[in-house]
């Protein structure tokens, strides 16, 4: 059986590159960072450049960026901004009222609490994060620039992982199963006509 679940069925790109942004004094301390329009720390601008040099010989035919300043300051300090486009559906994940916390503050009014299984109050649960994701990807289907070309997007940890998980047709909730720290590179792919992961968090 074709593994493509209930998530776009023909996807053009040869292969999508996902890229975490850099570090952020949030993320080094594990608060829960999604519509914080947070800059990049000293270390994150390093890790920023650094990706440009690991994505340098690469030839995007395509190259989305969050429009949340971590992300698109990484894909400027990594030589893309210039030919970025602005994806709003590759915004972090809502985290509402707990936006800011760390997942050990959360749980101490409500133990027990995980993010993908029971989402955030006045923000996002993971079914609408895996509705974003899908968009993205049906933007890059439609997109023909993509046809058999490489593309990538720049953005945060929950939502990558999200996409990961709808590239392959699983639902959102299994992108729990993985990491991705920041400044990381991944790439989605197909291995004859089955949609992989041809390498993660590197």
């Amino acid at each position: 059986m074709h593994n493509t679940g209930d998530a776009v069925a023909e996807l053009p790109p040869a292969r999508l590159w996902l890229v975490r942004h850099g570090s952020t004094e949030w993320s080094r301390s594990g608060r829960h960072t999604g519509r914080t329009d947070i800059d990049l720390d000293a270390t994150g601008r390093e890790q920023a450049k650094a990706l440009g040099e690991r994505l340098a010989e690469q030839d995007f035919a395509v190259v989305l960026t969050s429009p949340l300043k971590r992300a698109r300051q990484t894909c400027e300090l990594a030589g893309l901004g210039d030919v970025a486009e602005v994806d709003e559906q590759l915004a972090e994940w809502d985290y509402g009222d707990y936006e800011g916390r760390t997942t050990a503050e959360i749980r101490t009014t409500r133990p027990g609490w995980q993010l993908f299984r029971d989402g955030c109050p006045h923000g996002e649960v993971a079914a609408a994060v895996g509705a974003r994701a899908d968009r993205v990807l049906e933007r890059l289907a439609r997109d023909p620039r993509c046809r058999g070309a490489e593309a990538v997007c720049f953005s945060h940890g929950h939502l990558l992982r999200v996409l990961a998980a709808r590239w392959l047709g699983l639902p959102p909730e299994d992108a729990q199963l993985v990491a991705l720290d920041t400044a990381s590179i991944s790439i989605l792919g197909y291995e004859h006509e089955w949609r992989v992961v041809e390498r993660w968090n590197s």
